[in-house]
């Protein structure tokens, strides 16, 4: 892979995405961007007040605009957003400007993972994380898969190892 290039990291919640871009981009010397993280700096303000305040749609509204801008620099590794790839212009946008991994994940590794996380929004209130989880991939993994150009599974593995897959497969 030519380091100009961009690697963009798509997956469900607690699927690792953000912990293995850091330490990707580091060893591959790219500069690491989190959308979300990007999205509350931006709005000086975290994800759940803005979903609190804006709903879903004002969030994936902000959303696009961040993956609109982010897909625009060269040489950088994009953690992006659990549900990013709902909207088909970030699907094209990813897709059309790097290389998509897709970091899959089981629902009992999304439940362990985000047993006490209290920084999502759709994991929180009186729900059944397992259902919610379980509606989240069954509406998202195709399109996980569609624009996917690898996908790597995070099931039970340190981000050391992933990372070294997801390596591997970039340079074949």
């Amino acid at each position: 892979m030519h380091k100009d290039n961009n690697i963009y990291l798509i997956g469900p919640p607690a699927a690792g995405k953000t912990s293995i871009g850091r330490e990707l981009a580091r060893l591959l010397g790219m500069e690491f961007y989190d959308s979300d993280m990007e999205i509350e700096k931006r709005a000086g303000a975290d994800i759940t007040w803005i979903y609190d305040i804006e709903g879903e749609e004002g969030f994936r509204s902000r959303e696009r605009k961040v993956i609109e801008e982010l897909t625009k620099l060269r040489g950088i590794l994009l953690a992006t957003g659990g549900g990013a790839i709902i909207d088909a212009f970030n699907r094209d946008r990813l897709s059309a400007c790097g290389a998509v991994v897709y970091l899959s994940v089981s629902v009992d590794a999304q439940i362990a993972r985000t047993e006490k996380d209290r920084r999502r929004p759709i994991l929180q209130g009186d729900i059944d994380k397992r259902e919610v989880l379980t509606e989240i991939l069954t509406e998202r993994q195709h399109l996980y898969e569609q624009i996917a150009d690898i996908t790597v599974n995070t099931d039970k593995r340190n981000v050391r190892s992933v990372v070294q897959e997801i390596m591997q497969k970039l340079e074949e």
